[in-house]
């Protein structure tokens, strides 16, 4: 008997395209050096990219209000370098795994880390900042607690986080996966998205659409100007209407 007959006698569900679409990572290749594209990012902030997202009928794209940047950080941008732990009492293995996940860290990454609700541990601290930093890493975001926050902000590392709490993760939590697609909130984060982060939060834009929404979202840029321009020279609301701007 065949596979897909043993599948069909025995009433089996067919999750190939349940599978595809959570965990296929897009390949897209960028016509824009990488440098150049995250750099024109980091000109932007999240409110004008979070709205061309909406165009593309993509209203879930900025992760939970509750995730805080340390500091009231200008845009930053990276790729989008994916982790996932669990509170776990498990300590085998945890120190070997993080250090084959910290070795394939690369530069412009921005790291993800969803902690699976955690509350208790810490996952990112001094020795991950002063590692990453080294590394070319542009920023982190830690769906958890982070530790160590004076070595944080003398290393001037952008992180976001959701608590900070002295516990150390050994112990508590276990490293489980690291380039995975994985889901904060109702956010989907893909590896090699374009992950923003400002003081206003941590936004993913799909890797497969990133150029376009690049080109967009400059583009309201250059509009904003002007309507700034309109405002400062003291036009009415109507003409600002008239003339194509918004509020």
């Amino acid at each position: 008997m065949s596979t897909d007959d043993y599948k069909k006698e025995v009433g089996m569900m067919n999750l190939d395209q349940l599978i595809e679409q959570r965990e296929n990572v897009a390949k897209v290749e960028f016509t824009i050096p990488l440098k150049e594209m995250l750099s024109r990012y980091e000109a932007l902030y999240t409110g004008a990219v979070n709205d061309v997202l909406r165009e593309f009928v993509l209203l879930d794209q900025a992760l939970p209000g509750h995730i805080m940047p340390l500091r009231e950080y200008r845009t930053v941008a990276g790729l989008a370098f994916t982790v996932k732990s669990a509170p776990n009492a498990k300590i085998t293995g945890e120190m070997e795994f993080r250090t084959q996940m910290l070795d394939e860290l690369h530069e412009d990454s921005f790291v993800v880390w969803d902690t699976t609700q955690d509350e208790k541990a810490t996952l990112w601290g001094g020795v991950m900042t002063a590692t990453a930093k080294r590394m070319g890493v542009r920023a982190a975001c830690i769906d958890g607690g982070i530790r160590d926050t004076f070595q944080i902000l003398d290393a001037e590392f952008p992180v976001f986080y959701k608590y900070r709490i002295s516990n150390g993760s050994l112990g508590r939590c276990l490293i489980t996966h690291y380039q995975i697609p994985i889901k904060i909130g109702t956010v989907d984060v893909r590896p090699g998205d374009i992950i923003l982060g400002d003081i206003d939060g941590v936004l993913v834009v799909p890797r497969a659409i990133a150029e376009q929404v690049l080109l967009r979202a400059e583009e309201i840029k250059r509009n904003e100007k002007k309507i700034f321009g309109w405002v400062k020279e003291g036009k009415t609301i109507h003409e600002i209407t008239e003339e194509g701007g918004y509020f």
